[in-house]
């Protein structure tokens, strides 16, 4: 076994079922597990946002506007006069002292959020299709964020990564050359939240669990948009009825894709370098042996009550989780508005997306999908943002024209 995997006792002795089965299961529910929330599917976390936000309501939009200026000052004194704990910390120093370029994003992040909070300037910044419907996403975010970043731990630190990867090891090696573990980051963006398989992606990174290539084919091809996000889209195009169908659709072509995109560029120029630069070695490449006298279940279970039984400490995990939260609000929020609102400005003020979905009509036509020039002017705003294209098409009276521009 390679240094630093998980060790495991090999006997037959009783083990403490809970330090897996309660954390890890509790993980499971709020993240991937759906629950109704009058009368549609959704999660745990999503409904538990979904309640903050609205209890918020218009004070939550008046924090996050005050939040990023005092993060975008912050970190502009930061940049040429860092404190001197700053620099000393391994967790605020890379949040807070950036790069001109990332500090210039913050910056103008801060500036459409109090463009947009109070209405001010051009209405190009602030209109319902730019900067206020970037305003309202980043609501949801930011509530998404804190219940995310809190229970993030109960997914990582409880065993749940050694069960599934022992389990799922040789299938996502040989199919998505994959290592096993990565099979939980996957599951809870798909059914869960994109964001949070971003976030532990990103985090296994950090943590040389995964290599650059396998941070990148992870992050790009199976952190999806969620299913409360995919009945969002739904709900815009009218096709609500059509949620089973549709969602197998999704899964379907992202299986395909996951399993194709990786080897065309520029997934295939990655290398399977950690983040530190230190190469990936063959013994590291290489799956767990399920050992001569166990069965797969048997050594997963294993595997995860040995890992649980590493957490001993209620607080860790707390400060674990406020510490998630803070990376995520402080790091992605700003970037957030400002790319997005930037983004959202061209699509909705200029022809250039327009110009750049010609291509597609020639497509759309091949495909006999009608309304094939209507459908090409949504595909390439996808880009800016995800919920637009749904908007667009709703006044396309085609459903198959909606529903192929809702599963884009």
């Amino acid at each position: 076994m390679q240094k630093g995997a998980v060790e495991v006792r090999l006997t037959k002795e009783s083990i403490p079922k809970w330090c897996l089965l309660l954390p890890s299961m509790l993980g499971v529910v709020l993240f991937m597990v759906p629950v109704f929330s009058h009368g549609t599917p959704t999660t745990m976390i999503a409904l538990l946002a979904t309640e903050l936000r609205q209890f918020l309501s218009h004070d939550l939009l008046a924090w996050m506007t005050v939040m990023m200026v005092v993060v975008a000052v912050f970190s502009l004194y930061a940049r040429y006069s860092p404190p001197k704990w700053v620099v000393a910390s391994t967790f605020w120093q890379p949040l807070f002292c950036l790069s001109l370029p990332w500090l210039l994003v913050r910056i103008v992040g801060a500036a459409f959020s109090v463009i947009t909070f109070f209405q001010i300037g051009p209405n190009a910044i602030w209109s319902v299709n730019t900067g206020a419907l970037l305003f309202d996403l980043l609501s949801y975010l930011f509530c998404i964020f804190i219940f995310a970043g809190l229970f993030l731990p109960l997914l990582l630190n409880f065993g749940l990564m050694e069960f599934i990867g022992v389990l799922l090891s040789q299938t996502m090696r040989k199919v998505f050359n994959l290592p096993g573990k990565s099979a939980v980051g996957c599951l809870a963006a798909w059914f869960g939240d994109g964001s949070i398989g971003v976030l532990l992606t990103s985090k296994q990174y950090e943590e040389k669990i995964y290599t650059q290539r396998e941070a990148a084919v992870i992050g790009s091809n199976f952190s999806a948009v969620s299913l409360t996000f995919s009945l969002v889209v739904l709900s815009q195009v009218k096709l609500e009825s059509m949620f089973f169908m549709f969602y197998l659709t999704v899964c379907i072509a992202g299986f395909v894709a996951a399993i194709v995109i990786p080897k065309l560029y520029p997934l295939r120029q990655k290398l399977d370098v950690y983040i530190d630069g230190t190469p990936q070695t063959v013994e590291q490449k290489q799956e767990v042996a399920v050992p001569e006298g166990y069965s797969t279940w048997q050594y997963a279970y294993q595997c995860a009550v040995t890992r649980a039984m590493h957490e001993n400490s209620i607080v860790h995990i707390v400060q674990e989780g406020l510490k998630n939260v803070i990376e995520m609000i402080l790091g992605v929020l700003p970037s957030v508005m400002a790319v997005g609102t930037l983004a959202t400005m061209i699509a909705s003020y200029t022809p250039i997306f327009d110009y750049m979905g010609l291509p597609f009509v020639y497509l759309l036509n091949w495909l006999q999908i009608p309304e094939a020039t209507e459908a090409s002017k949504t595909i390439m705003v996808g880009f800016a943002d995800m919920l637009i294209p749904s908007i667009l098409a709703s006044s396309i009276e085609s459903e198959m024209t909606r529903f192929v521009i809702a599963a884009l």
